[in-house]
């Protein structure tokens, strides 16, 4: 079954086309850090606007690569949230156009189910249940995953989330965005233990997060000491990347734990930075836990992780309409805590 992936939650247009949840034929993206890195951030307005004048040319050339014609496409999943609303608009209305012209069956499918599925597209034979940590720039959350599509969310950030502490702190110190490539790459010649900054919400019960502290403590150790010299940047950035990396590692491990399970899946944006890799593996190992983390190019939003959860949706028999004014939202389980999905990534389109 040849699934083409069409993702554009946020500030990246990606199109990919994937055989039977796991082959990976094509895999194509389009970054937009150039046009947003002047702002400091995504403006909106403008990521909506840069996914509408490249998604075309883009399926085109993923079905290129992939080598297959649109009409031997089997199905046609997109992301339908969590992410900007007019940015999910332009590859919903896409993707229920093209599902409409080819007839094939279209798929709305969640963006942290994406991430937490990319696990497979390296051909990782993980079965449930597990463990999985998503974390990226929106969202850090904590699930007990029982099967495909049956997710317990187990705790998530009450404020900022990994990925956004990274961003926040390279605003702080000038870096520029995004924040954790880097900061990840600063603070590999620095000394973590220079600086102690505070793990929020560890050493304590359950599996929720925080980073807002962590954020505001990089404020006021800057007004103490100024903005930092070039020789200690490096040990400043590897310091704040550990009190984010601690946390997550003691988290995810704690799950496994008391959780009484053994695999852990790493997945999303953050899951690509090194430091975290490194240390997950090594704790990990210590304590009798097998780590799973998706290769880099797949941690990070991408139009594979979608079709490969797009698949597992049509296997489950779950389908999306495309007619122009009516969605079905029936769609079975979901990630719990991910908010109304669905409603908020179709509606727009609907």
């Amino acid at each position: 079954m040849d699934i083409l992936g069409i993702e554009t939650s946020c500030d990246e247009t990606a199109v990919a086309v994937v055989r039977d949840g796991t082959v990976v034929l094509s895999n194509l993206l389009i970054s937009q850090v150039a046009l947003h890195h002047r702002y400091g951030g995504v403006v909106p307005e403008l990521a909506s606007r840069h996914h509408l004048e490249v998604i075309v040319q883009l399926t085109r050339d993923s079905l290129v690569e992939a080598g297959i014609a649109q009409e031997e496409l089997d199905g046609i999943a997109v992301t339908a949230g969590p992410g900007l609303i007019g940015a999910l608009a332009i590859g919903v209305a896409f993707g229920k156009s093209l599902a409409y012209v080819l007839n094939r069956p279209l798929v709305g499918v969640n963006h942290l189910e994406g991430h937490l599925l990319s696990i497979l597209l390296d051909d990782q034979k993980i079965e449930p249940p597990f463990i999985a940590l998503i974390a990226s720039g929106g969202h850090t959350n904590l699930y007990r995953v029982e099967a495909i599509g049956a997710y317990h969310l187990l705790g998530r950030t009450r404020d900022d989330a990994a990925g956004e502490a990274f961003d926040k702190a390279a605003k702080l110190l000038g870096l520029g965005y995004p924040g954790g490539p880097v900061i990840d790459r600063l603070a590999a010649g620095g000394n973590a233990e220079r600086i102690r900054f505070p793990r929020g919400m560890t050493g304590r019960s359950g599996y929720d997060f925080s980073f807002s502290g962590l954020k505001t403590a990089l404020a006021r150790h800057l007004d103490r000491h100024g903005p930092p010299t070039p020789e200690m940047l490096p040990h400043l950035a590897a310091s704040y990347q550990a009190a984010i990396v601690d946390v997550l590692v003691e988290k995810a491990l704690q799950a496994a734990d008391e959780q009484g399970l053994a695999d852990v899946v790493v997945a999303g944006g953050v899951a690509a930075n090194r430091a975290l890799r490194q240390q997950l593996q090594e704790a990990g190992g210590a304590r009798g836990c097998r780590i799973h983390l998706p290769s880099p190019r797949y941690c990070t939003d991408n139009g594979a992780m979608i079709a490969a959860a797009g698949y597992h949706r049509l296997c489950l028999g779950l389908r999306s309409g495309t007619e122009r004014n009516r969605i079905d939202l029936s769609l079975g389980p979901v990630l719990e805590g991910a908010g109304d999905f669905f409603t908020d990534g179709l509606r727009a389109a609907g």
